[in-house]
């Protein structure tokens, strides 16, 4: 399960993840609380905060692609961590000094979101560095433990200093957790890495990865599952708020509670997926997407908290094995010099789709109630894993085995 922790460099990576990954969990969940109380409420100005905060991927994902194959990924990436870490710095100095607006985070998580492009891509691409292709899997799987770990105390710690000491310094203590990072990635030693060659800089290498994926059926099929799944059904950090605060009518400490839950079966899902040796299949993504979605539309259901958040759980659980086979099915279906294009379109489907869905469930949940936009999202996913299912299952065997 930890066999990628032998390697010293991922366990530096992985260290240093774990104390950001916290604080960007506490961060999320300062910032939809402050947006809720400068807006009084409003579902639209949470859905446009959290559109903002991914709009930069949807216009500009796939040149942050591009980017992680030319330069060395170690350097872009601390070039990026230092950016996050200075916005939240900003947000947080704004909060505690009262002058916040809604319009600064606006424009704060538009700026996160334009280190994202870069970021992401070239994170997913420089795991492979670290620890080798025999290992990919593994080192997915608890990246994404490492993330869902977070997510367990993040929140849970946000919701009580939110309410004994307000938003603010939430945003600092995440400003300050971005020091891991940028201490493991020094002291990593070079020699050690599978370093990438660097694509040299050339017309039409955007062009070049988007043809790359069109010719891979099998690549498309995940980017459509992906993307749907994404933009209708992984909404939860909006849609728990609403329902926290407009159905069951809690406070910040149980919003930060349901979001433990979800991540209490994401651990454990992402710890499953650690396990795991063989190299995941179509068939499981299938199948975890629907039941991913039957999940969501059971815990949108639900009648009381209690039920809600237990139900969190294996939802979670569903998710986190959807996510972790489809992105080591992308990176290692792929050529060593497309990785970074590949992985810059899979973040852009994964994520950049965001500012489609998020309003759109935002508007949802202001206008027919928070529990119709969480039905609807595992609708969507269940009705799109169904047709994915039906094309591969016409597929031809050859193409289907390749």
């Amino acid at each position: 399960m930890f066999r990628s922790l032998r390697n010293r460099n991922y366990r530096l990576y992985a260290a240093g993840q774990v104390v950001s990954n916290t604080g960007t969990w506490m961060q999320r969940v300062a910032q939809d609380w402050l947006v809720l109380e400068l807006a009084h409420g409003s579902g639209t100005a949470l859905g446009l905060t959290t559109g903002l905060q991914f709009l930069p991927l949807l216009l500009f994902g796939l040149w942050g692609g591009v980017i992680a194959d030319r330069y060395p990924k170690r350097r872009v990436l601390m070039i990026t961590q230092v950016s996050m870490g200075v916005l939240a710095l900003i947000l947080g100095v704004l909060a505690v000094t009262g002058t916040a607006q809604v319009w600064h985070v606006y424009v704060l998580a538009f700026g996160l979101g334009l280190a994202t492009v870069v970021d992401n891509p070239t994170r997913q691409s420089f795991v492979v560095e670290m620890v080798g292709r025999r290992d990919l899997p593994n080192a997915i799987a608890l990246n994404s433990a490492t993330f869902n770990g977070a997510r367990l105390l993040g929140p849970a710690v946000a919701g009580v200093l939110i309410a004994l000491i307000g938003t603010g310094p939430v945003f600092l203590v995440n400003a300050a957790s971005f020091g891991a990072v940028l201490i493991g990635l020094q002291a990593m030693r070079a020699g050690e890495l599978n370093e990438s060659e660097p694509v040299k800089r050339a017309k039409g290498q955007l062009r070049e990865g988007l043809r790359y994926v069109r010719g891979r059926r099998d690549l498309v099929l995940v980017l459509v599952l992906v993307g749907f799944v994404a933009t209708f059904g992984m909404n939860f950090q909006m849609t728990t708020a609403l329902v926290a605060r407009q159905v069951f009518h809690t406070g910040a400490s149980s919003f930060g509670l349901a979001s433990s839950m979800l991540a209490v079966g994401a651990f454990t899902g992402a710890l499953l997926a650690a396990r795991r040796v063989a190299r995941p299949r179509l068939r499981l993504m299938l199948g975890a997407a629907l039941l991913f979605g039957l999940l969501e539309i059971a815990t949108g259901l639900m009648p009381a908290y209690w039920a809600f958040l237990v139900l969190l759980v294996p939802t979670g659980i569903a998710l986190m094995t959807f996510t972790t086979a489809a992105n080591a099915t992308m990176q290692l279906g792929v050529a060593p010099e497309m990785r970074g294009r590949v992985m810059g379109l899979y973040m852009f489907v994964f994520l950049g789709t965001n500012p489609l869905g998020a309003p759109m469930v935002g508007w949802m949940a202001e206008r027919f109630g928070p529990r119709l936009s969480i039905v609807v999202g595992g609708v969507v996913a269940v009705a799109v894993a169904a047709v994915i299912a039906a094309i591969a299952a016409r597929t031809r065997p050859a193409e289907r085995s390749a």
